[in-house]
């Protein structure tokens, strides 16, 4: 594998990280990913509650739990009121529905500012990914691995690569920022 093709993967492993970090961000709207890995205890075993229930989006501020055992009802509920959601679940005794309230103003300026920050962090991953592929590439011009021409040709590679995922970072902050303006 060359090392551009490392670089590569290791730049959209950054990204895929990023996503799975903004989808969990609570931002007003409905989110499997907000509640499938809360902790149910049930039968005395500890499971993530995607395994004891089926989970929906109803409407863009709504989930609904159902059980697959109408016993694991009271113990999810449990688990919602014990977890850090702050929300309470609506039972009607066949399955539990979440309502997300709606953010404050106030908290939609957090959550961006929260996303900015996270967003950074992400840009120096891939920048440092950057760095270490051409403290690689100089290693092996100097080892007489590779010419300096393909050092020049590969360094500017692993740049125009760099500027591609920066850039992806950035499209996936404007699409979350609209989402969080928009509830």
């Amino acid at each position: 594998m060359s090392q551009i093709q490392i670089v590569e993967d290791q730049m959209k492993k950054v990204i895929q990280k990023l996503q799975a970090d903004f989808s969990a961000m609570r931002t007003g709207r409905a989110h499997i990913s907000l509640v499938e890995g809360l902790k149910v205890e049930h039968y005395g075993s500890v499971m993530p509650l995607n395994q004891v229930a089926s989970l929906a989006i109803v409407d863009g501020r709504s989930i609904e739990i159902k059980p697959w055992d109408k016993e694991a009802l009271k113990p999810i509920e449990t688990a919602i009121l014990k977890s850090d959601l702050g929300m309470t679940p609506l039972n009607d005794g066949k399955l539990l529905r979440l309502t997300m309230p709606a953010p404050t103003t106030e908290r939609k300026k957090e959550i961006i500012r929260l996303l900015h920050k996270q967003s950074e962090s992400f840009r120096v991953m891939v920048r440092n990914v950057r760095r270490d592929a051409v403290e690689a590439l100089k290693k092996e011009e100097k080892d007489k691995k590779i010419s300096q021409d393909d050092l020049r040709r590969s360094e500017q590679q692993v740049q125009k690569l760099t500027d591609q995922y920066v850039k992806t970072v950035d499209d996936l902050l404007a699409t979350k920022e609209l989402e969080v303006l928009e509830v």
